[in-house]
């Protein structure tokens, strides 16, 4: 099949927060169907959308290209001052190129959230240069420190800036970017960045900022980052891309844009050729758990269990005339010690086979801890209650031999993603459980998960109507037309709904509300905390996931609980309920105190 000769190197998807609107699956179906052979991710200081990219990339043939359009400090990371006329961030485009560099920009999108965070996740030249091995640097649109010197006439500055990114990144790894969006300042960049590159000998490199996937959606785009600036479209002073040409162009548009500097073109290729990331998603990065000195975490484990056996099971409730054999348990309704421990056996021996012994002493150690301060526990929830380990380390309350509930569905030799256990705390005192595991395995080490709200059917218009300037009256009425149901679409709303399909044909305001509406549904709106999901890692978290923190200091990850699936750490569910000794069994232990 033949290939296109162009790549997009510089791409804005849902995850550049209410400013990019392409959704990851759509933007690789177009790049697919445009036959493009790699495409780029270049999300605004984040990583975000990382993962989901790499997978959706690989799934249609397509070679992902990892990367982040950062911001640079002018005074450094740590200065958050600031003086009228001067900027308080530069852009520049990341691109990894290999395991190295993918790690390496994790460190640096993470330390412009914990370091360098002033309006936007910053980072400087110092830390760069630490990390710039893996990458590749592109200078960016006009809001790169490059292109701004040279619209402010300091070619001779601008030259000194080249040679500073050359010198962090090497000269093979610098890029001049060009840019042609119907920008009259970026055709006049563009010219003086061609002869620069000639002189100093960087190459120079085609991009589109793709900030929407076709060109009919630029007005869409508009009501976006009203949305995001809280303004209305007719207000004169919005923000606003100058242009409806920051789409994701065929390769012979961006030909035909930059025919007289084919090697823009070209050199898209050759960096797609030097960025080869394989992320490998078998690998877990499972926490250790250190076992008391002259054993092993094993013998612990199993000590442990066989310590409770007494307390769990004792032998009043276990008459000998109700044996069934292994194999046979959706039928036990009681059983002798010999068969219990039979089970115990089994699944010890399943456990330690799949490498999860460090997973249930960490379970059980928080847990512990947790009833011994007197920290409501539920009796747990989901399949974990079908372990009989589980069961006996106190991490769930309820007998799987006498429910017949089977560990299988839990835990077994063909599972591939991780055991989840979701354990409930009392809502006030859970931060004290998440305190005590980040103080036993190292602020470093554990985060709290972060999540993403999207523009759903019913919100999304009520949106849109906002920044259209439509009577509120008018909005909410459009908006209860769409059916209360789950995932539900405005496509599916008109299929279904006839008072909404007559309003649509009808009306041209209501039309255009439904059409914008469609254009953004589905985009991400925000990020925030994950209500329950901690993850611990057995290292650095840095090593393996970017780090984002919110607006009101709250450290998490910058992958969602998907994604930190994928990439094998431990996360494990820390649910808060207010009435939780209601749903405490009657269990003495959970009560204490409470």
């Amino acid at each position: 099949m033949l290939h296109s000769d162009f790549v997009h190197l510089h791409v804005h998807t849902q995850y550049s927060l209410l400013d990019g609107a392409c959704i990851i699956p759509n933007l690789i179906d177009l790049a697919r169907r445009m036959k493009m052979p790699a495409c780029a991710i270049t999300d605004h200081g984040n990583m975000f959308g990382a993962i989901e990219f790499y997978q959706s990339c690989m799934t249609n043939g397509i070679k992902p290209i990892i990367g982040s359009e950062v911001y640079i400090a002018p005074k450094g990371r740590l200065d958050k001052t600031f003086s009228a006329g001067e900027e308080t961030a530069n852009h520049l485009i990341l691109l990894v190129k290999d395991e190295a560099g993918y790690k390496n920009l994790m460190k640096l999108v993470s330390i412009g959230y914990l370091e360098g965070f002033y309006y936007k996740p910053r980072i400087d030249k110092e830390v760069l240069a630490q990390y710039s091995k893996g990458l590749i640097a592109l200078s960016s649109c006009l809001k790169g420190e490059i292109p701004r010197s040279i619209m402010s006439g300091k070619e001779e500055r601008a030259k000194q800036l080249a040679d500073e990114y050359c010198a962090i990144m090497g000269k093979e790894n610098f890029y001049f970017e060009l840019q042609d969006n119907g920008i009259p300042e970026q055709r006049e960049v563009s010219r003086e960045l061609i002869r620069l590159g000639k002189e100093l000998g960087i190459g120079v490199v085609a991009t589109n900022d793709v900030h929407y996937l076709t060109r009919d959606s630029a007005k869409a785009h508009e009501a976006l980052l009203c949305i995001q600036t809280q303004t209305t479209l007719d207000d004169p002073n919005r923000m606003k891309l100058q242009t409806d040409q920051f789409y994701f162009r065929s390769g012979e548009e961006m030909k035909a844009l930059f025919k007289d500097t084919p090697d823009a073109i070209s050199n898209t290729i050759k960096i797609a050729e030097r960025c080869n990331l394989e992320l490998d998603f078998k690998k877990t990065y499972l926490p250790h758990y250190a076992a008391p000195e002259g054993t092993t975490r094993e013998k612990f484990m199993r000590e442990l269990c066989e310590n409770n056996l007494e307390k769990r099971y004792p032998l009043s409730t276990c008459p000998t005339s109700q044996v069934a054999p292994m194999g046979n348990l959706r039928s036990w309704t009681g059983g002798d010690m010999r068969q219990i421990k039979e089970r115990l056996d089994y699944e010890l021996k399943v456990i330690s086979k799949a490498g999860y012994t460090s997973y249930f002493l960490i379970v059980w150690d928080f847990i512990s801890h947790a009833k011994s301060k007197g920290i409501a526990v539920g009796p747990g929830r989901g399949s974990a209650a079908g372990s009989i380990v589980s069961y006996l380390l106190g991490i769930t309350d309820i007998d799987p031999l006498r429910y017949n509930l089977l560990f299988e569905r839990f835990l077994n030799s063909e599972r591939v993603s991780m055991p989840d256990i979701d354990i409930d705390f009392c809502y006030e005192r859970r931060p004290e459980v998440i305190d005590y595991v980040v103080q036993k395995y190292g602020k470093d080490n554990v985060a709290q998960i972060i999540t993403f709200g999207t523009m759903a059917a019913r919100a999304v218009i009520r949106d849109v109507g906002r920044v259209m300037n439509l009577p509120y009256a008018d909005v909410d009425r459009i908006a209860k037309l769409v059916p209360m149901e789950l995932d539900v679409t405005l496509e599916l709303a008109l299929e279904k709904e006839p008072e909404l399909a007559r309003l649509y044909k009808e009306d041209p305001r209501v039309r255009e509300l439904i059409d914008t509406s469609k254009k953004l549904e589905g985009l991400t709106r925000h990020a925030s905390t994950h209500a329950a999901g901690v993850v611990i890692s057995e290292d650095s978290l840095t090593n393996h996931v970017p780090i984002f923190k919110t607006s009101d200091g709250q450290i998490s990850t910058g992958y969602a609980m998907g994604s930190l699936e994928k990439i094998g750490l431990f996360k494990n569910g820390f649910p808060g309920l207010e009435d939780i000794d209601r749903y405490s069994g009657g269990d003495k232990d959970n009560q204490q105190g409470q």
